[in-house]
């Protein structure tokens, strides 16, 4: 099947039965399908780690310094929690959404050690353009959403074969380095699981490295080569990111925002929001906004993958 197939077979998906279409829908485990009618600006957020195929449209992704472009027929595959800013450039914007599992890796790199594997720099955000294969199992993949009973009994095997094609392309190389517990993608991952559980306290980074078997250079070193921000920087962002959520929500204040997500100083942290999200935090609450774009796929899947680690 091919770019046009998929992305025919997404926009069904995306209609409800009283013929309205939906922005967002997770059809399956680990698949969602997202669209936007509008060309947004920048929203940043955490991405975790996910390939994204763009079915129509055009996005811009900033990560650190370096900007990334997704055209159609292109994909995007993330390794770890990076630090993201993105925004549609071009729209009406479709595309598809596969979370990976790293269990399942570890698995399919554990059953192919001998498989000789390409040499290339292994970067923790790529863009690359999406094999045929890949669409192609993709396309399987979103087909048994029509049967419950082909999902339970085909799905596993259909989302086994998309991580295979993942791991094994190109751009891959993060992705196998991530499994092995001894690999520096490894450690900075079980660093960045520490730093989202804990953002909310004070956390000394020379302890924090020591907890993953790292030197403090050593740590600072590939955890900003991996992520674009220092530990420190990191942290904030994971503070800023959820008191915006918090204030979005209408339940605290500024103040209480602040002292809810670890700052000590209402006023720092307001210099901090503004910095970062280019606006006060007042002006996130509610009844202060201009008219909002629509919800964005990186952050609904963030607060979706976090409802399913509460269950």
């Amino acid at each position: 099947m091919n770019l046009t197939d998929l992305a025919a077979l997404a926009a069904r998906q995306l209609l409800r039965p009283e013929g309205v279409s939906s922005d967002y829908v997770r059809p399956l485990k680990n698949l969602a399908i997202y669209q936007q009618a509008r060309p947004s600006t920048f929203e940043a957020a955490i991405y975790e780690p996910v390939v994204t195929l763009v079915l129509h449209g055009r996005k811009e992704l900033m990560l650190g310094t370096q900007t990334f472009r997704m055209d159609a027929g292109e994909c995007l595959v993330v390794s770890h929690d990076l630090p993201v800013q993105g925004r549609v450039i071009a729209a009406p914007y479709l595309a598809l959404l596969f979370d990976i599992e790293l269990d399942t890796l570890r698995d399919l790199v554990a059953a192919t050690a001998d498989t000789p594997l390409p040499s290339v720099p292994a970067c923790s955000l790529a863009v690359q353009s999406c094999d045929d294969r890949v669409v192609d199992a993709l396309y399987r993949y979103l087909e048994l959403a029509h049967s419950p009973a082909d999902a339970a009994v085909l799905g596993p095997l259909v989302a086994r074969e998309i991580h295979y094609r993942l791991a094994f392309a190109p751009f891959g190389g993060m992705l196998r380095d991530l499994i092995h517990h001894d690999s520096h993608a490894s450690a900075i991952a079980r660093a960045i699981a520490r730093l989202r559980r804990e953002f909310r306290s004070p956390i000394e980074i020379p302890e924090l490295a020591r907890s993953v078997g790292m030197s403090a250079s050593a740590f600072h070193k590939h955890f900003k080569a991996i992520t674009a921000a220092s530990p420190l920087q990191y942290r904030k962002g994971l503070q800023l990111l959820e008191a915006r959520r918090l204030l979005r929500a209408g339940t605290l204040s500024v103040t209480s925002a602040a002292f809810e997500v670890g700052y000590e100083s209402p006023a720092q942290f307001s210099r901090d929001y503004a910095r970062h999200f280019g606006n006060s935090p007042t002006y996130d609450r509610p009844g202060n906004q201009r008219p909002a774009n629509p919800p964005r796929h990186d952050q609904l899947k963030i607060h979706h993958r976090r409802d399913e680690r509460a269950r």
